[in-house]
């Protein structure tokens, strides 16, 4: 235990942890992309197309179990083409409201009967497996899948960092970027298509039901603290990495309280704190304002005072 030894040697032993080393290379290569990623999801107003995906990743999962597949084969196949569909749905590659919540009640009716097929037919073999696809299971990856997911979530960085400029040209402005001859559709489907490659690959670590704070609470954070695209794109990585880890460290400090909880409560405190930080900021420049005008104010007829505004 980290606080039963002391902090240093506490930490020590944790990393030489094999469980937690997998966990900690898999994690880390998700929280990344889920960062980078979800910076662009709130930055287009597609928070709600990312809620959807994390209920798709746990239908798409649940089909896979009921047909005996590999688990990750459904969690991508599901992800990818829901997102890509929103996109090209969705008008000028911005899935709309409606397009999204039509599709989100359909897929959780397909959840549904997916579940009950698992738990009449399958279960029997694996019955924490409904439980890790909506929680996760960051501590039970095996070297080789943290491998992979790491190599997965890389490729996914790539893609978005190809995708960038004009994807936040599109997401800014998408009429002048359209003008400009920017594929505005084309790339808002192929973003929905990397979100839902994300929420796949975060379902793994942290559960579907609890990937959408991942995605959503440090990038939104990372907006209140910055107004500059690339630094808020960097501060929102290291603030679902630092998510993250502290997640995984007082689990393993704490190993009652689920690893999964411990992100995304850290993941909530970090949007909380940034909230705090940005209205601290909106009140010291609304009193730098009064100041302003108080000092800059013209003087009073006949007085030679400074006129005051009213207390």
């Amino acid at each position: 235990m980290i606080l039963a030894s002391g902090p240093v040697s506490g930490l020590s032993t944790m990393l030489s942890t094999p469980f937690v080393q997998h966990a900690l290379l898999a994690g880390t290569a998700i929280a990344v992309l889920s960062g980078l990623v979800g910076y662009f999801v709130v930055l287009r107003g597609q928070v709600f197309a990312g809620d959807a995906l994390s209920h798709v990743a746990y239908a798409g999962s649940l089909a896979a179990l009921a047909a005996g597949v590999d688990l990750r084969f459904g969690l991508f196949a599901a992800c990818v083409v829901v997102g890509l569909v929103l996109g090209l749905l969705g008008g000028r590659g911005v899935a709309d409201d409606v397009v999204i919540g039509t599709t989100f009640a359909w897929i959780l009716g397909l959840g549904v009967f997916f579940l009950a097929v698992y738990t009449t037919r399958g279960a029997t073999g694996n019955g924490a497996a409904n439980v890790n696809v909506l929680f996760g299971s960051i501590f039970g990856i095996s070297a080789s899948d943290a491998r992979v997911a790491a190599w997965i979530a890389l490729g996914g960085i790539a893609a978005l960092l190809a995708l960038g400029r004009p994807l936040l040209f599109a997401s800014i402005d998408p009429a002048v970027a359209a003008a400009r001859g920017v594929p505005v559709r084309v790339i808002g489907a192929a973003f929905l298509g990397l979100v839902g490659i994300t929420a796949a690959e975060a379902s793994q670590a942290i559960g579907a039901l609890l990937l959408f704070g991942l995605l959503a609470a440090p990038p939104a954070a990372a907006h209140l603290l910055t107004n500059r695209p690339w630094a808020g794109l960097v501060l929102a990585a290291a603030l679902s990495t630092a998510a993250l880890w502290a997640g995984v460290i007082v689990a393993y400090a704490v190993p009652d309280l689920p690893v999964s909880f411990d992100i995304m409560s850290i993941a909530a405190l970090i949007y909380a704190a940034a909230g705090l930080i940005a209205w601290l900021r909106r009140r010291r420049a609304t009193a730098a304002q009064v100041a302003l005008s108080a000092v800059t104010a013209p003087s009073a007829p006949g007085t030679g005072r400074t006129a005051r505004p009213y207390a």
